[in-house]
């Protein structure tokens, strides 16, 4: 029986439509091997968007998400666009696309492959077997609260202004996902918070505090985010899965990503309760090398693999594309961000075509 599925393309900005072309071609060998068709419809988001439209996320390419199966997103943004006001700039359109589609949970992985152990600027001891997933709030908080903005005081001076905002609802919905991820891993979680400091993390230890209740399953602990980020680079093995919110998971899950080596290499899913979820590499849209054949296609290519595993529920094609991805790499294929002495350098295109014989060849 075949299974079909309607695919929103963001490819974006940058290297965007250069690593998405290799994803799509890795997810059309893999839904002929194990008949799943796809429909790919591309939209514009981001820079793109704005220099056809004038607006970073169209009305129709919100729409056309929310008629999708999933929506896999490449990178938006670059230094062309940075100049314009807050609310036409690329950034504002992901803000956009995520309160849009009601996209509260981020998950995102940080596993050390056995591969590139040498390419972490971490001593291999240090990094060797750390597997951590960072589950971050994404529609609530510091970039989501009011009131927000530049602001004029009585004496002429400027004033900006962002509110750190969470509801218990928010709070708890976000640390329902945390643990239900967490039993499906190691049964750890650390809670990140500033509890000392700041009441909205008083807040939010408390809820998650008492959810733990309903989990005796797993352990809970709670670290402040400067400890956190402290820990991660100190002693990175004793986290399994980390939950906090907005902007300390922003700046953590980037701080794990290095912990591999590149964030290069790091994919990551965006999910709601009913909507589509969003898929996406951690890293950004990188202007310097685009049109160069320089990117690495494979946190996009493991986003689409995420892809199928949480957002279309199909799990064999997803563990053949993360397999693929490590036999590429165990050949000693690899990208400049991941290359070391004695591997072969390719370029984006030549990474798809080793990943495509790969899975051909299984």
């Amino acid at each position: 029986m075949t299974h079909s599925y309607r695919i929103t393309l963001l490819p974006g900005d940058g290297i965007g439509p250069e690593i998405m072309s290799v994803t799509v071609d890795v997810l059309k060998v893999v839904g002929q091997q194990l008949d799943i068709s796809f429909e790919f419809n591309q939209a514009l988001i981001g820079g793109a968007a704005i220099d056809t439209t004038g607006e970073p996320l169209p009305a129709q390419t919100l729409e056309m998400c929310r008629q999708s199966d999933a929506v896999l997103l490449a990178a938006i943004g670059g230094y062309k666009w940075d100049n314009l006001p807050r609310h036409q700039r690329p950034e504002t359109g992901l803000l956009g696309l995520r309160a849009g589609l009601g996209l509260f949970a981020n998950l995102r992985p940080a596993t050390i492959l056995p591969q590139l152990l040498d390419a972490s600027t971490l001593k291999r001891e240090v990094v060797e077997g750390v597997d951590i997933m960072v589950v971050r709030e994404l529609t609530g908080g510091v970039y989501f609260g009011q009131p927000k903005g530049l602001f004029t005081t009585e004496t002429g001076e400027k004033r900006g202004v962002n509110t750190m905002a969470y509801t218990e609802a928010e709070i708890d919905r976000i640390g329902r996902v945390a643990f239900e991820t967490a039993r499906k891993r190691s049964k750890k979680l650390c809670s990140v918070d500033k509890a000392n400091v700041l009441e909205v993390s008083q807040l939010w230890r408390d809820r998650i505090t008492q959810l733990a209740s309903k989990y005796p399953d797993v352990e809970l602990s709670h670290l402040y985010v400067d400890n956190a980020a402290m820990q991660l680079l100190r002693a990175p093995k004793q986290f399994d899965t980390i939950v906090t919110g907005n902007l300390f998971g922003d700046i953590l899950s980037d701080a794990a990503a290095m912990l591999t080596g590149s964030i290069g290499m790091l994919p990551s899913a965006s999910l709601g309760n009913s909507n589509p979820g969003v898929f996406e590499p951690v890293h950004g849209s990188a202007p310097d090398i685009a049109q160069q054949d320089k990117a690495n296609p494979l946190a996009q290519v493991l986003s689409a693999a995420m892809m199928l595993r949480y957002g279309l529920n199909q799990p064999q094609a997803a563990e053949s594309i993360e397999q693929a991805v490590l036999k590429v790499l165990e050949k000693g294929d690899r990208t400049g961000d991941i290359m070391s002495p004695g591997m072969k350098q390719l370029g984006c295109r030549g990474i798809g075509e080793s990943l495509i014989k790969v899975l051909e060849n299984a």
